[in-house]
């Protein structure tokens, strides 16, 4: 007996949301790795907040690809909501106290001004398709109880 072919969990506005989160992760990631390397005592708050917003974009680009689960779909929400919160603190901080961020922007300072505010945006695509593509309910397999999906 072969499987049914299953049709693809992303696909128009979706291939193109990972598509940015991936660039995005790539991004955030070379401009983290470089800072940490190269400057790290000049400005450390900055560049670890790079950092971690290097590892939210590659966690949620990796979640948005496989959120066809229901556990991978509560990771791409938890980490695309993180993401909102993220650069919504972050660019507040960066804007109301610039001293925090003395030496150095974060990806996230001033809304994501460096990255032509596409960390401001990113998260509201990712919410809104989140929450238009629900995944399947999982269906109960053979080796489970009549009803409990397994």
């Amino acid at each position: 007996m072969t499987e049914p072919t299953r049709s693809r969990r992303i696909s128009g506005i979706g291939t193109i949301l990972v598509w940015v989160y991936g660039v995005l992760a790539l991004a955030a990631t070379g401009r983290s790795v470089y800072q940490m390397i190269a400057h790290f005592s000049q400005a450390p708050l900055p560049y670890l907040l790079s950092a971690l917003a290097a590892v939210v974009y590659v966690l949620a680009t990796a979640a948005l690809v496989v959120s066809g689960s229901a556990a991978w779909y509560r990771v791409a929400w938890a980490a695309v909501s993180f993401e909102l919160a993220g650069v919504l603190v972050v660019g507040t901080l960066s804007v109301m106290a610039p001293d925090l961020f003395h030496a150095d922007d974060t990806v996230w300072s001033g809304y994501g001004a460096g990255y032509y505010w596409i960390p401001l945006v990113l998260p509201f695509l990712g919410i809104w398709w989140l929450a238009t593509h629900r995944p399947a309910p999982e269906r109960a397999t053979a080796s489970s109880p009549a009803g409990v999906a397994g």
